[in-house]
């Protein structure tokens, strides 16, 4: 090529394999980078739920010393929170899948990039949902369950 060229180098060899793996670790750092993303956005929405349901055993001190005064057990009173902080964390679940569909056939019309949803990306993002309510939801619920019941019925 250089006696083609006259000794002048004005050409470039380029190895496909290198490319490609220079390409596979782009893409392994997006996905960590995308992954640790995930996972504080998750920890912040767990965050959030803890607090609502603080909130609301604050709120609702009157009404947990009642129940208990009048024999409800310590575990319907975690039963009853669990289920609310759950509650919560699945109505944000669909509403995250149905953005999240959304968005995706959004990228994929007006950017022209090609997106693949898969019913097992769906059904983990659904589960991961719901167990950052059960783990999140937990502390709140023994709060609320380890209230003294003639100190609630006095609190203003």
């Amino acid at each position: 090529l250089e006696r083609k060229h006259n000794e002048v180098v004005d050409y470039e060899i380029e190895i496909p394999e290198l490319l490609l793996k220079q390409q596979q670790r782009t893409n392994d750092i997006f996905s960590y980078v995308l992954g640790a993303i995930a996972g504080i956005s998750l920890i912040v929405g767990g965050i959030g739920i803890m607090n609502i349901m603080l909130a609301s055993v604050l709120e609702r001190i009157k009404e947990i010393g009642l129940r208990l005064s009048i024999g409800a057990k310590k575990n319907d009173i975690i039963n009853q929170f669990m289920f609310e902080s759950i509650m919560i964390s699945v109505s944000g679940g669909i509403i995250g899948i149905f953005l999240g569909i959304m968005m995706a056939s959004a990228v994929s019309r007006f950017a022209e990039i090609p997106t693949v949803i898969s019913f097992g990306s769906i059904i983990i993002s659904f589960g991961v949902a719901t167990a950052i309510g059960l783990i999140f939801g937990i502390a709140p619920a023994r709060k609320a369950a380890s209230q003294d019941p003639i100190t609630s019925l006095r609190y203003e």
